[in-house]
């Protein structure tokens, strides 16, 4: 009997807290967004699991911990393994054709980081995070996930679990959010203005882009380059035409295995001690102000640009929302409201893939920037 007593009091169901249950009950929304609203399933599946792992009392499966989550956290989020390699997949899956097409809205993707620098401004000057804290939570904003994770576990690691989860669910949220903004912002004149077909992009030119890029930004933001490098490379993986082995690689079963491993050891750190307080309250409110005002960024400086355009030029201001990173989610939001309200005369899907392109790049080029300043 003393034996089977002391087994009880070393077990999990001995030792299992209040915060623990809270702790399974958000991972259980999480993984029920997943499945029933297909709300970014192949990264929250396995974040809400992660998180499940990180809560079972004396399993020492979370990413603080000492077991084989926190050996995946150490060797492969700690050391910037894993996002980069996110970026190589990312890269493979992008075509960049609708930006090079378009060059102006190269424009759309930087203003639209807007919201990353108004929502760190916030967080460090009126809620008190350190400046570091704050650069996290600001390029959630971005809506990338792996970039919000790159910088976050370099300058706030305790803050991965919180961060992490918001971002994604901005992400999936992509279809509520930014609806309102662009009608809140645009008449439906300027939501019916069609554009003019984008230039011809040549062979050359798809080549040449990622390689220039990756020089150019990587020598302008160094700390940017293990992102942007990975993309391009990625990139050129996809238009070169004679990788392909390696292209089906990176943009399918590499990209497939890291983010299994990146969604477990990001959801581990969701232990009830680290994320169960006021400041991962304020961490998501802050990043639905870092999205909106991302999304109205974009928006509004398409506005001013057409100030400046001749009639024939003018651009549709709604493709300004695309400027944020979610890849493709964003440019087909936009489609939709501009397709509803015009009644399918107008359908900007392939303008506004300029701007959601461009904002992959630039939510790199901010992270690059916080760790330029900051570490």
């Amino acid at each position: 009997m003393d034996a089977v007593i002391d087994l009880l009091q070393q077990s999990g169901f001995a030792n299992i807290s209040f915060g623990n249950f809270v702790m399974f009950i958000i991972a259980g929304v999480l993984i029920f967004l997943a499945i029933v609203k297909h709300y970014e399933p192949l990264l929250l599946i396995p974040i809400g699991f992660g998180a499940i792992l990180a809560n079972l009392p004396l399993a020492e499966m979370g990413s603080y911990a000492n077991g084989i989550i926190a050996l995946i956290y150490k060797s492969g989020i700690k050391t910037e393994l894993l996002p980069p390699i996110i970026f190589l997949g990312v890269g493979v899956l992008t075509d960049f054709r609708p930006l090079l097409g378009r060059p102006l809205t190269f424009l759309l993707g930087a203003s639209a980081q807007l919201g990353i620098f108004i929502a760190a401004l916030g967080a460090a000057y009126l809620l008190g995070f350190t400046n570091k804290e704050a650069a996290c939570i600001g390029i959630i904003g971005g809506a990338d996930g792996p970039t919000s994770i790159f910088l976050t576990s370099q300058l706030a690691p305790h803050l991965l679990g919180p961060v992490a989860v918001a971002a994604y669910s901005y992400m999936s949220l992509v279809p509520i959010i930014q609806p309102p903004i662009i009608r809140m912002l645009t008449s439906k004149g300027e939501r019916s203005i069609d554009m003019p077909q984008a230039i011809p992009v040549s062979k050359t030119a798809v080549i040449l882009f990622p390689i220039i890029t990756g020089i150019v930004a990587s020598l302008a933001i160094p700390s940017s380059a293990p992102l942007i490098g990975m993309l391009m490379f990625g990139n050129l993986l996809r238009e070169c035409g004679v990788t392909e082995r390696l292209r089906k690689t990176a943009g399918g079963s590499l990209i497939d295995i890291v983010t299994i491993f990146l969604g477990l050891a990001v959801g581990a750190t969701m232990d009830a001690a680290h994320f169960l307080s006021f400041s991962t309250i304020s961490i998501l409110v802050l990043g639905a102000v870092a999205f909106a005002f991302s999304t109205a960024g974009g928006v509004i400086f398409a506005k001013i640009l057409n100030i400046f355009l001749p009639g024939g030029k003018k651009i549709n201001p709604s493709i300004g929302a695309a400027g944020v990173s979610a890849v493709p989610m964003s440019a087909r939001v936009v489609q939709k409201v501009v397709s509803d309200d015009t009644d399918g005369v107008v359908n900007p899907l392939m303008p506004a893939m300029g701007p959601n392109v461009a904002g992959v790049i630039g939510s790199a080029v901010a992270a690059g920037v916080f760790l330029t300043l900051l570490m």
